[in-house]
Order: structure tokens, then C-alpha cells, then sequence
């Protein structure tokens, strides 16, 4: 009888809780390409690292958008669209890289040059956003 205790407490001790997977992808910020370009000249590529431990991002339609940009000077996101980073939209842990195209930026006011910093997040197919991230300043200068 003592042995069958021991043992039941043995695998009791064993037994280890099923670790919870969160279905949120996670976003990280590698890189900026320019800190500084010129007004409707330059373009920015920004790219992130993602984890998404069902890989459900991305869309094969091309109107449907899953990351937003905020521009730190405007009030409304620009939107851009994100292909299926899983094969036939499978259900697999994935990571690697997304690069994104920021829209050529252009000034606001009538000054010689402007600072802003770009706010991104993704949204999977199920609705979740990720976590944001935000670039440090890009100076944007005047064309003329």
C-alpha cells in the first residue's frame, strides 16, 4: 500500500500543467530604412518580426488590410494589406518577417521639415491585434 502511495505521488509530482498558447500574434520593430526622406520622394520600409502561434495572418484578398500605421501627426491609420503567411490559410506556429511600404510622407504645414514616429499594429484573421510598435522619429524635409 505505501508503495502504490508513492508512486500515485510520484506521477501526481509529474504532472505538469498544459501551458496556455496565446492565439495573439506578437509583433517586434527590426528596422527602419531611413530616419530621413525627402517630402513625396523616399520611401520607407519598416520591417517587424511576428510570431503567431496559429498563423493565422495575412489575407489572399488584396482589399482586406490587417496592419494599420498611425502617423504620429495625423489622426486616422493608413492601412495595408498582409498576404497569407501560411500555406492554403493553414493553422500552424509560425514567425519570420513582414516588411511594410510606408506610403510616400509628405508635409503637414509650411515649414521646412517635420518629425514624425509610425505606430504599427496587426490584426489576424480572428480579430486580434497584436501589440504595437513605434518607430523612432523619421525627419521629414521639404522637396524644394
Amino acid at each position: 500500500m505505501r508503495t502504490f502511495a508513492i508512486i500515485t505521488l510520484v506521477l501526481l509530482l509529474s504532472c505538469k500543467k498544459k501551458e496556455e498558447v496565446s492565439l495573439i500574434p506578437v509583433i517586434e520593430l527590426k528596422s527602419v530604412s531611413e530616419t530621413t526622406v525627402v517630402a513625396f520622394d523616399n520611401e520607407i520600409r519598416v520591417e517587424l518580426a511576428f510570431t503567431d502561434h496559429n498563423g493565422d495572418i495575412g489575407y489572399a484578398d488584396p482589399d482586406i488590410y490587417s496592419v494599420r500605421v498611425k502617423d504620429s501627426r495625423l489622426e486616422d491609420f493608413d492601412w495595408y494589406h498582409v498576404p497569407p503567411v501560411t500555406p492554403d490559410l493553414m493553422e500552424l506556429d509560425v514567425s519570420g518577417n513582414l516588411t511594410i511600404i510606408l506610403n510616400p510622407l509628405f508635409l503637414l504645414g509650411n515649414g521646412e521639415e517635420e518629425i514624425a514616429s509610425f505606430t504599427l499594429q496587426l490584426k489576424d484573421r480572428a480579430g486580434n491585434w497584436s501589440n504595437q510598435v513605434t518607430t523612432a522619429n523619421i525627419t521629414i524635409v521639404d522637396s524644394l
